[in-house]
């Protein structure tokens, strides 16, 4: 069980979790025959959406994730789960700092090309949850694997209820997978219960309600 836990802390990671949301939303078939939706990610052209997730890749993945290998080979941090609830704070606003740098990039690049408000609200919504958890994390150490799982879960309910028709086999797997991984983080002992659940709680009303209202 604990190679299990070990496995699903990696696999999903945090930094991993917007890619996979905007894969699913990007591959899933959700267009209606019907009815034509201007946010409709299904529908974005192939290369939108290839430059998209490279960009969410570069921003969200690469570059926070070299900070912090950056951060623990230089002493800043003493290791790159950051166990010590102090070691939080600067990686928490380096991330925050990307996302504002994704977000504007994204903005500028759909200025003037219409887009999913999605596109552009995913990245805010990692601001949003950044300078919270920084927030929190000055009084209690909260789940960021746990709001990882959570933001996945936020994104695809504000995605889902704007959409006549979709696969709601998404929002189980989301279900299954925010489970999977907070059990995980209790079996290894990383939180404790209350964290855990702050920080999917957090993660999922704070992406659904940026997502839902940009």
């Amino acid at each position: 069980m604990k190679a299990i836990s070990n496995v699903a802390s990696w696999v999903f990671l945090p930094l991993f979790m917007p890619i996979y949301a905007l894969l699913v939303v990007f591959y899933v078939p959700s267009n209606q025959d019907y009815l034509f939706n201007e946010d409709c990610m299904y529908l974005m052209h192939d290369t939108n959406k290839l430059v998209v997730l490279f960009e969410y890749g570069l921003f969200g993945v690469v570059l926070p994730g070299l900070s912090i290998l950056i951060m623990r080979f230089t002493g800043m941090i003493t290791t790159v789960e950051m166990d010590a609830r102090n070691e939080r704070h600067l990686p928490m606003v380096v991330t925050a700092m990307y996302c504002g740098m994704l977000y504007s990039l994204l903005s500028l690049q759909f200025k003037e090309v219409p887009a999913p408000k999605y596109v552009i609200g995913l990245a805010l919504s990692g601001i949003c949850i950044s300078i919270v958890y920084y927030t929190l994390n000055r009084w209690r150490k909260v789940s960021v694997h746990a709001g990882g799982a959570g933001i996945v879960f936020g994104f695809f309910v504000s995605y889902v209820i704007e959409h006549a028709e979709y696969q709601l086999w998404v929002l189980g797997a989301a279900i299954l997978v925010s489970g999977f991984v907070m059990t995980a983080r209790l079996y290894l002992k990383k939180h404790t219960m209350f964290e855990v659940v702050l920080g999917w709680f957090v993660g999922s009303v704070v992406t659904f309600m940026v997502n839902y209202l940009v």
